[in-house]
């Protein structure tokens, strides 16, 4: 009875009446978000600015910055063709596009275009005031931008419309450029990651590979450049790979990081570390000959296998050859005599030790170990081919890391990417030391074949890489690829490369270019070497290391340098040449002018010229090389 008496007519009418009023509240509040016209700006609350990412000496790679969607409901627009033929300029979509994507919704609630730029926000402000424009919406969303586009994109990656990284160190550093919520100790804001590259090393050296990509038709090119004494990358270019201003719509083969992931056999670049393994094993001396006469022929284990299986051959004949001469040569017979008599296990075991068949544990999102067979299932010229470098499969970042065996007396090196992390005050939390990893060869073997190598860029097959004024160890590669099914080898398919490691006395860099599948010329000495040739002039330059019998040069003591600061435009047009793009970044910001940037890396060009009066409305194209 007591029940009965609580829920009275009086009572139901009260609570209908509540619940009518706050619906009506909702509904009015939403209403005033989508039919005034002044829209909407909503912003997604993020407690922790992500982390920029930097080159070694500051530039930034990528920043965080806010980007706008665009939403509308579709019971709340009215006239839609009045909308559409409003917002497709702005917008840069065409009218019957914008249409058919609104007719074509299913749901009242659509985003008519993502990832929206200040300017294009403040345009869209207007319009939708102007024109009185309504249900629609703009959503503040924090995002990436990446002022050098194509410049180490397969390094840097990419963020997604989660806020988190999709590939390269956006990726694999996620947690350091936006701790997760409640991480102990972690910054008020993310950490910066400055990185080992050299921005201006990989512009010159992308340069280089884009044109011998060109020139030789390749399918890819892979070229690294690492500082010989602390394992530091200084340059990662992957090519062809990927604009990030366009990642989204990019092909998934462009996205492949090929330094980190290609496995491939390497061919004769690899002779190097056999033949550091093979005089550190003691199976050849520096003194020893040996006679080529094109092929070097071996018993086989079976009565059954061919007779052809078992010959090593050589493009020609090069007579009495010592170890010097078979890396100046490229002498597959000599280095398959040395192989034979070398014991399979132990040869196994000093070239693993050299990061062969294992990840080098590079700070990216992951890597090829390579492919290396057990010796147990090794056939009777398994060491023979792994000597001239085939039935290996290795990756780029393998070569250049077993490398620095020969440039620290010995001892390899960690290859790294990360040489500092920052806090949001700028105060380094982490700074890169060398990691020596493991004592391969002696001193005295290192010095040695670096010294083979001197031989090939003097007056051997590696000739086409040699430079003026300073020494360099090389050695080329030309090797067949194997089958699409795995059943023997391509007869037009073929990766040229070429190592180089300078000066010789005291090496400082290391080189390694992979040209994969060109056509025409496939020899590394012909497609590679020239290219490393190229790269370690263009370096020496630019770091001021000496050069024998160098000139002297004399100069006014003036020497010019670029912008340094972030440009301003007042009531004159400055002149802006020599200006570096990511001084330019906050032009773009601007509503009364529009900057239009063509290019990257300097400003080489400017419309209107310096001095011209700045007026409302005007156009700004700023041409970059």
């Amino acid at each position: 009875m007591e029940l009965n008496h609580f829920i009275s007519k009086k009572r139901i009418i009260f609570f209908i009446g509540l619940l009518l009023l706050f619906t009506g509240l909702i509904v009015a509040k939403y209403a005033q978000a989508m039919l005034g016209t002044e829209p909407e700006v909503r912003t997604v609350k993020k407690s922790r600015e992500r982390g920029s990412i930097l080159d070694r000496n500051g530039k930034i790679l990528a920043a965080a910055t806010t980007l706008y969607n665009l939403s509308v409901n579709k019971t709340l627009i009215g006239d839609v063709n009045r909308l559409v033929n409003i917002l497709s300029p702005i917008l840069e979509i065409s009218e019957s596009e914008l249409l058919d994507k609104i007719q074509a919704s299913k749901s009242n609630f659509l985003y008519l275009k993502k990832k929206l730029s200040e300017n294009e926000k403040d345009i869209l402000k207007d319009a939708i005031r102007e024109y009185n424009l309504k249900g629609i919406r703009l959503e503040a969303v924090a995002n990436r931008i990446y002022p050098e586009n194509a410049l180490a994109s397969t390094l840097i990656g990419y963020l997604g419309d989660d806020g988190k990284g999709l590939a390269g160190i956006e990726y694999s550093m996620q947690n350091i450029l936006s701790p997760p919520e409640g991480t102990a100790g972690a910054d008020k804001n993310g950490y910066t990651v400055a990185l080992t590259i050299d921005a201006s090393i990989q512009y010159m050296l992308q340069q280089i590979a884009e044109r011998t990509m060109k020139s030789s038709k390749a399918e890819a090119v892979i070229f690294l450049a690492a500082d010989a004494k602390t394992g530091e990358i200084l340059a990662y270019i992957n090519e062809p790979s990927v604009d990030l201003a366009h990642f989204t719509s990019s092909k998934k083969e462009d996205r492949f990081d090929r330094p980190a992931y290609f496995i491939y056999e390497p061919g004769s670049v690899f002779k190097i570390f056999s033949i550091a393994s093979f005089l550190e094993l003691g199976t050849t001396k520096d003194s020893d000959v040996y006679t080529c006469d094109a092929q070097f022929a071996f018993k086989p284990r079976q009565l059954s296998e061919k007779k052809d299986q078992n010959v090593i051959r050589c493009l020609r004949v090069h007579g009495q050859v010592t170890p010097r001469d078979i890396i100046r040569f490229s002498c597959n017979d000599g280095m398959a005599q040395i192989a034979d008599k070398t014991d399979a296990a132990a040869f196994a075991e000093k070239l693993r030790a050299f990061g062969f068949g294992k990840k080098t544990g590079l700070e990216l999102p992951g890597e090829a170990a390579g492919i290396f067979a057990p010796v147990s299932s090794w056939s009777a010229r398994t060491k023979h081919t792994i000597a001239i470098g085939q039935e290996i499969g290795v990756t780029s970042l393998q070569i250049v890391q077993a490398a620095t065996a020969f440039t620290n007396k010995g001892k390899t090196l960690k290859l790294s990417l990360l040489s500092e992390i920052l806090d949001s005050a700028g105060k380094p939390v982490y700074r890169h030391k060398p990691k020596p990893l493991e004592q391969v060869i002696s001193a005295q073997t290192a010095k040695m074949v670096l010294g083979y190598m001197q031989t090939a860029a003097d007056d051997g097959t590696g000739f086409r890489a040699s430079i003026k004024g300073v020494p360099i160890s090389v050695k080329t590669g030309t090797a067949q690829m194997a089958q699409a099914d795995g059943r023997g080898y391509s007869s037009t398919d073929y990766l040229s490369s070429c190592i180089g490691i300078f000066p010789v006395d005291d090496p400082q860099i290391i080189l390694y270019m992979a040209v994969i599948r060109p056509v025409g010329e496939t020899y590394g000495s012909l497609v590679a070497a020239p290219a490393i040739s190229e790269a370690a002039n263009v370096i020496i330059d630019y770091r001021g290391m000496g050069r024998a019998n160098a000139p002297n040069v004399t100069h006014t003591g003036i020497i010019q340098s670029h912008r340094q600061t972030p440009v301003t435009v007042g009531d004159t047009m400055p002149d802006l040449i020599g200006t570096p793009k990511r001084l330019l970044l906050d032009l773009l910001g601007r509503t009364d002018i529009t900057v239009k940037l063509t290019g990257d890396g300097y400003v080489t060009a400017q419309s209107p010229a310096a001095g011209t009066p700045v007026v409302k409305g005007m156009i700004i194209e700023l041409t970059l090389e």
